[in-house]
């Protein structure tokens, strides 16, 4: 009910101003000790999924906090693992203000935010100074005016600088709102990237003395011809896990509604079940030791189910923290260790 009432007065003002609002009011909560009341006595159960242990199955998605500024904010909500980013080589503003829109009959929301982050070495500093029991994954991807031919040495320059300190790195070749990043989820360039990418993250394993998971982040808009040929990939490749899925440019669920025109990718409750048949999808083509991370339209423990359901070992929770708030991690962490 409070929340309810909160999200009335936010929802007043501009998406991202609101966004930063909110962000503060949870970094507020949890310097004031008051993150414990969401999540005391919360059931939950450990869950080891590429290699690694998770205090439990619910992470917070990339995109919300994209330079590590309230890691231990959101681990204090209950997320058993925070994914920041995206972040790019060098620090962008990101595309022309106004770039993110509610679409709030139908739960959704559209960004074109274009990578706006302060840039690798910010997030770092960031990354280095959190005290925090969830695991970190760093979600990574190229400058807006690197040119997708060169798109290779971006990555690379981040997955160098972010290895150190990340539990898990994601490379987001899905986004839709940094001109031709999408086109590298398919043929050569697929493949270019995945060999340099894996070479390096063996190099990198031999300097640290310790394997860094990689998982890589897919589209929804993809046909099951697509899935499979990126399911193959990622087998040939070895990558590490799948995040199942990125934000649609379909406005099927959304056509006529508020805000349903803007540019950008779609989130929300309208992309659940696209995101979900393509975790299905991609759990039939893909070797049983491959992993997916399930997000996309997650608004309620049942909806984290049937992630689970369709092949997922882990789920990611964003927009359904805009339009449920911060419980809905607790309902989901508990829903999730019910079924167990």
């Amino acid at each position: 009910m409070l929340y309810r009432l909160m999200r009335s007065l936010m929802f007043r003002l501009d998406a991202e101003k609101s966004h930063h609002l909110g962000m503060a009011g949870i970094h507020l909560m949890e310097l004031t000790g008051l993150s414990w009341l969401l999540t005391r006595k919360m059931a939950s159960r450990r869950v080891k999924v590429m290699g690694l242990e998770f205090p439990n199955a619910v992470g917070l998605a990339a995109g919300l906090d994209k330079n590590g500024d309230y890691i231990e904010a959101m681990s204090a909500l209950g997320f058993g693992f925070v994914e920041i980013g995206t972040v790019t080589p060098r620090p962008q503003p990101g595309n022309p203000k106004p770039r993110l829109f509610r679409v709030p009959e139908a739960e959704g929301i559209i960004n074109r935010m274009g990578f706006n982050n302060l840039g690798v070495d910010h997030l770092l500093e960031q990354v280095k100074a959190a005290r925090t029991k969830s695991l970190i994954g760093i979600n990574i991807g190229k400058n807006f005016d690197t040119p997708v031919e060169n798109a290779v040495d971006d990555y690379l320059i981040g997955l160098n600088k972010v290895y150190p300190y990340a539990d898990y790195v994601t490379i987001n070749i899905s986004s839709p709102n940094t001109p031709g990043l999408r086109s590298l989820q398919f043929g050569e360039s697929l493949d270019a990237l995945l060999t340099a990418l894996k070479q390096a993250q063996a190099t990198l394993a031999e300097e640290h003395g310790r394997y860094v998971p990689m998982a890589v982040k897919v589209a929804p808009d993809l046909t099951p011809e697509e899935v499979r040929q990126l399911a193959a990939a990622f087998a040939t490749h070895r990558i590490d896990a799948v995040i199942a899925t990125n934000t649609t440019m379909s406005r099927e669920e959304v056509g006529g509604l508020s805000n349903a025109d803007e540019e950008g990718g779609l989130s929300g409750a309208p992309v659940f079940e696209k995101s979900t048949d393509i975790v299905r999808q991609f759990r039939e083509a893909l070797p049983e030791d491959l992993p997916i991370i399930a997000a996309g339209g997650i608004m309620s423990g049942e909806d984290a189910l049937a992630k689970l359901n369709a092949g997922a070992a882990l789920v990611q929770l964003y927009s359904g923290l805009i339009y449920r708030g911060p419980y809905l991690v607790r309902e989901v962490v508990e829903t999730i260790a019910k079924r167990s």
